[in-house]
């Protein structure tokens, strides 16, 4: 039993969804990772045996094979939408969050695909048939080949090309969308991209980092502005991972110091940055961690662990929600999903959350929507095809759809807008 008590009602018009992104889910994408994949899929599926558990290799052996790393056809979702959102309805859903691929409206600079734009108006139109509320991600990390080759985010002029391609999309779908997202998760690609240097452009600077930093705040508020010039009552936010820190001592001041910092970095600092250019506030979590002076992750033995090994602890979603209070603002869970291809702790993962989520609720934290990642099994970037997060498993070779056990407990939850 949780240490919360059942049985919890949400608020009235609360929005239940999931998630998922262009290029992890549409297949056949030209984009900054559809080229950087075909250079780095052999040397990730080398890396593999010293970057992942024993455990992890026997479970997941696709994680060697070079194809692994390659998106291709993903899940075919660019044909197979209205299938997808038909599940998304069966499974109780009300809302669903998806990407635009900036790469296929504007393939060339200054060159807008009519025929593109009106794919995505048929999207949008396919969920609102079934009764979902679109919510619209603008940019999940891939630029258009073009734009890469001039520095893709590292660019000072991207905020400039990312306002000419969001005013193109929002003046031809404006009238159907309510809640845009500009970009999602800035702090993992200044993490991924320009201090680890895992992900394409692999800068690892702290430099580089500081500059993005500036650069993609300095993007979302210039197309907050370029929207709400096209629609004044749309709502608009970015989407924010935010990790859940905690000091190992926490009356020690040099690890309450190190949080501070730790905070502020990691999320504190961006949203001082964007202030007054939010709507709404997110948050997607997905990370616990403790740290201490000098810095350090520390890593217990108990921990309940997702296939990625990512660290289950459902409580760090209710002191996110706390401290995000204090801006006064809406607030969206616009992801929170695991990894776990056996579905043995989906269902768990999801229900201690939203307990967690409604304690928040209940202390006045203004929560107003929770979509899981993802809906589909889908293309986990440098990680490939292994980690499997959908409330649908997809195989991959046939395309075949198969809802797990987990999304009907979830798909109960919606239906009945409580635990």
């Amino acid at each position: 039993m949780s240490e919360i008590e059942l049985k919890n009602k949400f608020p009235e018009d609360f929005l239940w969804g999931s998630a998922t992104s262009a290029h992890q889910v549409e297949g056949g994408n030209k984009n900054s990772w559809s080229e950087w994949e075909k250079k780095n899929a052999e040397r990730l599926a080398k890396e593999a045996g010293d970057k992942w558990k024993k455990w992890q290799q026997e479970k997941f052996p696709e994680m060697f094979e070079l194809e692994n790393y390659i998106s291709e056809k993903a899940c075919d979702h660019y044909n197979r939408y209205e299938e997808d959102f038909d599940i998304a309805k069966e499974l109780g859903h009300n809302a669903h969050r998806f990407s635009i691929e900036w790469s296929r409206i504007e393939p060339e600079e200054g060159k807008f695909d009519e025929k593109e734009i009106e794919h995505y108006r048929k999207v949008i139109l396919a969920l609102k048939k079934r009764g979902l509320e679109p919510m619209v991600t603008l940019w999940h990390w891939t630029n258009p080949v073009w734009l890469s080759k001039k520095g893709g985010e590292y660019n000072k002029k991207f905020p400039e090309h990312f306002s000419n391609y969001v005013k193109f999309v929002v003046a031809n779908l404006g009238d159907l969308v309510n809640f845009w997202i500009t970009i999602n998760e800035p702090m993992s690609v200044i993490a991924s991209s320009y201090i680890t240097g895992v992900w394409p452009p692999q800068k690892k600077s702290i430099l580089s980092a500081w500059r993005v930093y500036k650069i993609l705040a300095m993007t979302h508020n210039e197309a907050y502005n370029v929207i709400h010039n096209l629609n004044n009552d749309c709502k608009i936010g970015f989407a924010n991972i935010i990790t859940d820190f905690e000091a190992i001592n926490e009356k020690s001041k040099l690890n309450n110091f190190v949080l501070k910092v730790a905070n502020y970095f990691s999320r504190d600092k961006f949203l001082k940055m964007v202030s007054g250019k939010n709507d709404f506030l997110t948050v997607q979590y997905y990370f616990h961690k403790k740290i201490k002076l000098p810095v350090q992750i520390i890593k217990t033995n108990d921990r309940i662990v997702s296939d990625l090994e990512w660290e289950i602890y459902p409580k760090g979603i209710y002191r996110i929600l706390k401290d995000l209070k204090k801006y006064g603002l809406p607030i969206y869970i616009t992801e929170n999903g695991l990894a776990d291809a056996d579905d043995s702790r989906r269902e768990q993962f999801i229900k201690e959350h939203l307990r967690w989520v409604h304690k928040a609720i209940e202390e006045g934290v203004d929560v107003r929507g929770y979509f899981y990642w993802s809906l589909l099994d889908n293309f986990e970037w440098d990680k490939g095809y292994w980690p499997r997060f959908g409330l649908v498993e997809v195989d991959f070779k046939t395309q075949e759809r198969k809802i797990r056990p987990s999304a009907w407990k979830y798909a109960k939850i919606c239906k009945n807008n409580e635990i």
